[in-house]
């Protein structure tokens, strides 16, 4: 029997009058989804109970003096075994000058916790172990097994953007020495489009970055299988190639499906999708991609103009989940369903695609 994702009905607005949502991100666990996003310079969190259909009134999880926000900037959001966790770039005030972009002056990589199921929160620990070296406010966390966390971000401590890493093993308390896990050749990687990183069940940790290489703004990834103390050389993803010398803002997404390593992307104006050692299949045109491994397969979400696309386990062709959307993320539940949620218009929708068979 086929079981596959279908186009649910299911479909919550998170919002609030005068205030503007934005770059929502999510995670799940034991029956619970979490939900992050930004307005302004604050930070929010808000959870659902039954599998993505309601969700609670946000709480505020830090108010700043800058928040980098946009552009796949802003929190993110994982579950640990007692803990909630949530990181964002921030700093004291907001960088001036022609290209400042609202980020904060001396970003850092900052983390939050909560031991008491979203309700409040502590005071940040800093991640970067270099002040204002996470400026650029694009990064990305997961958690691992046996309850370690990986954080990954674009650092400009050198002067010229790297990939920065650290881990920490109690829940986001406190956060190892900053590793270098890439630095081109070529002098930087590119400077503004975000990392993204997938955990194993096992000690694997993967970060996906856009590289600059030759001329090149290709994927390219890193894996460690020490949970983040040591990586092994970068490998370039997909077939093709994408000669720029622009920034395109965009890094895809990456997840551990059972097939291996799955991977999404934006090159040029179409989006793409590896799985393991496959070679790379088109999905559809398209960017601000987003990929869930589950139950039932691989989900991926992207957007097309205005619309919010996906590709579906199961399906033999994307399907539109909105009309009018942006920067859509997914995550998976226990039981195979999937939650996409996306910025419209100030406000923050959220779709569950259920099983079927």
């Amino acid at each position: 029997m086929l079981c596959l994702l279908l186009f649910s009905a299911m479909h919550t607005v998170v919002s609030a009058p005068n205030v503007e949502y934005r770059q929502p991100q999510l995670a799940a666990r034991a029956g619970v989804v979490g939900m992050t996003f930004g307005a302004g310079n604050r930070i929010f969190y808000a959870d659902s109970r039954d599998g993505g259909r309601t969700f609670s009134v946000p709480v505020t999880v830090a108010e700043l003096g800058a928040l980098a926000l946009g552009r796949h900037r802003g929190p993110r959001v994982v579950f640990t075994r007692d803990a909630i966790v949530i990181s964002a770039v921030a700093g004291a005030r907001v960088s001036q000058g022609p290209h400042a972009h609202g980020l904060p002056e001396n970003g850092d990589l900052l983390v939050w916790r909560s031991a008491d199921g979203g309700r409040t929160w502590s005071s940040p620990s800093k991640v970067n172990d270099v002040a204002g070296a996470a400026r650029e406010g694009l990064h990305a966390m997961a958690s691992g097994a046996g309850g370690v966390l990986f954080t990954a971000w674009l650092d400009l401590r050198e002067g010229r953007t790297k990939l920065y890493g650290a881990r920490s093993t109690d829940g986001g308390v406190t956060w190892s020495k900053n590793v270098l896990i890439y630095g081109s050749p070529d002098g930087t990687i590119c400077q503004c489009c975000h990392p993204s990183i997938a955990a194993g069940t096992g000690n694997d940790i993967y970060v996906m970055w856009r590289n600059v290489l030759q001329g090149a703004r290709d994927m390219y990834v890193a894996g460690s299988t020490d949970s983040g103390v040591t990586f092994a050389n970068a490998r370039k993803l997909g077939d093709g190639t994408w000669p720029l010398t622009a920034c395109p803002m965009d890094g895809g997404g990456v997840a551990m499906s059972r097939q291996g390593l799955a991977a999404v992307w934006r090159r040029d104006a179409s989006v793409y999708q590896t799985t393991g050692q496959s070679p790379e299949i088109r999905l559809d045109s398209g960017k601000d991609a987003a990929i869930v491994a589950t139950s039932r397969g691989i989900c991926a979400a992207w957007s097309s103009g205005r619309e919010i696309r996906a590709q579906l386990p199961g399906g033999d062709k994307p399907v539109t989940l909105a009309d009018d959307g942006a920067f859509v993320q997914l995550t998976a539940l226990a039981n195979g369903d999937v939650v996409a949620a996306w910025e419209s218009h100030g406000s923050i929708e959220v779709r569950l695609l259920s099983g079927g068979d």
